[in-house]
């Protein structure tokens, strides 16, 4: 027989739907993006690009786990002080980030793309801020996104300077 205390709770599934929610929208992000690559691999394969730059069957395992990570961080500040200041910085960054995929890939845009990842990279530095003060654990979970966008950001960069 189930008990109160073994039933979940109206809050306990909201903050299940909550992570959901989350997750949907990062994965909006990374389908906006996905959709930007779409036919550009015989592309990305022949521009210039520096030698360390890493292998491209790299970036999809990469950016799926980042993209978990944005995703709980996301919602365990949510858990803790609702839709504040720090989700909107979190919204903006993940906006910035559906944007870059295309402007790099879909359009070619090399040097936007370094204006815009300029753009997302001080976002999500301007998010780790806001959600250090919330949840020392979600700001940290952003710090791998950060590296690897620092590290992207320089790719970018070289790129450019390869292919103008």
């Amino acid at each position: 027989m189930e008990t109160s205390r073994d039933a979940p709770t109206a809050s306990g599934r909201r903050q299940w739907w909550a992570l959901a929610g989350f997750a949907a929208a990062v994965f909006v992000a990374a389908a906006i993006g996905g959709l930007g690559v779409q036919g550009t691999t015989d592309e990305y394969a022949s521009l210039r690009q520096p030698d360390w730059a890493p292998p491209s069957w790299l970036f999809g395992p990469v950016w799926s786990l980042l993209y978990a990570l944005i995703a709980v961080a996301g919602w365990l500040v949510w858990r803790r002080v609702g839709f504040s200041p720090a989700l909107w910085a979190w919204t903006a960054q993940l906006v910035l980030n559906a944007i870059w995929t295309p402007l790099f890939f879909g359009a070619g845009r090399y040097g936007l793309a370094f204006a815009e990842i300029v753009l997302m990279w001080l976002a999500i530095g301007l998010t780790v801020v806001l959600f250090a003060r919330v949840s020392r654990v979600a700001a940290a979970l952003l710090l791998p996104y950060w590296a690897w966008v620092t590290f992207a950001a320089a790719l970018n960069l070289s790129i450019w300077q390869l292919n103008s």
